[in-house]
């Protein structure tokens, strides 16, 4: 007579939640998720590891409203600006690719690649119409798993994010929800000095990055902000929430305005704090 043993492997039970079973994918996720998580504490898979399968699961779980960059906070080009304005423009914005408007911001016409307006605008019969790439359109409730086939399969980096009235909600990018499962992905223009941690927009604006000491930040912006549990900003706003904010969102904190301009699933990465007036 043989007994079956007491406990199973961590191989055994991690197959076993691979195996189709009657329990639901949401359980079946969770489950492997907490399978997971023991493998790393016992030093068989790393935490850089885990944190990209936890990332996976968040992108089959996230849609587009989830991650999009705001159609207020979108750099713009305006098809009737004149060559020098829009090459200032995409000088000043320091992006690849633009989305370009006629008449108002819910009429996209295209997107603009800034390589093709560096490298054609001197051409004598340049009509920046000319070079405008297809847009791409899709509604705010679309999967991000489905979103990154998609943006593999037809070698596209940009989407235009529309509501239910057709409208312009915001856009996202491949980098966008490729930070869901890798992480912030830092580019040529993000600040990566600690001196860059706080830039001055303007006598009332500066943009932070999440990883800032609480102190520096009190420093530049004469505030006494104090957390016994988090030497960060990222944290000190975290424990405020109560979770991970999205892009996007903004908390007041004191006289103080804090917007998140970049985050993924885990962490916020730059904020933009704004000086109120307190009557």
């Amino acid at each position: 007579m043989t007994t079956e043993p007491e406990s199973k492997s961590l191989l055994e039970r991690i197959s076993a939640l691979l195996t189709p079973s009657p329990s639901s994918p949401t359980e079946q996720r969770r489950e492997l998720l907490e399978t997971l998580k023991e493998a790393q504490a016992e030093g068989l898979i790393d935490a850089d590891a885990l944190s990209m399968i936890e990332g996976v699961f968040q992108v089959s779980e996230l849609s587009a409203r989830d991650i999009l960059i705001p159609r207020a906070q979108i750099d713009w080009i305006d098809i009737n600006e004149s060559v020098e304005d829009t090459i200032a423009e995409v000088i000043r914005a320091a992006h690849s690719r633009f989305p370009v408007y006629e008449n108002n911001r819910d009429n996209v016409i295209g997107i603009l690649l800034a390589k093709d307006l560096l490298r054609h605008s001197q051409e004598e019969d340049f009509q920046l119409r000319d070079w405008l790439r297809p847009a791409v359109f899709i509604p705010e409730s679309k999967r991000l798993s489905v979103l990154l086939k998609d943006f593999r399969e037809h070698r596209n980096h940009i989407a235009i994010v529309v509501d239910e009235y057709g409208g312009v909600a915001g856009l996202v990018t491949i980098e966008d929800v490729l930070e869901q499962i890798v992480g912030d992905i830092e580019d040529e223009h993000d600040t990566d000095d600690i001196e860059d941690n706080i830039i001055k927009v303007s006598e009332i604006k500066f943009r932070i990055r999440g990883i800032t000491e609480l102190d520096q930040v009190n420093e530049a912006l004469g505030t006494t902000f104090v957390d016994e549990d988090n030497d960060t900003l990222a944290g000190f706003i975290l424990k405020k929430l109560g979770r991970v904010p999205h892009k996007g969102e903004s908390i007041t904190i004191g006289n103080i305005l804090f917007e998140v301009q970049r985050a993924d699933a885990r962490q916020v990465h730059v904020l933009l704090a704004t000086k109120l007036e307190i009557d």
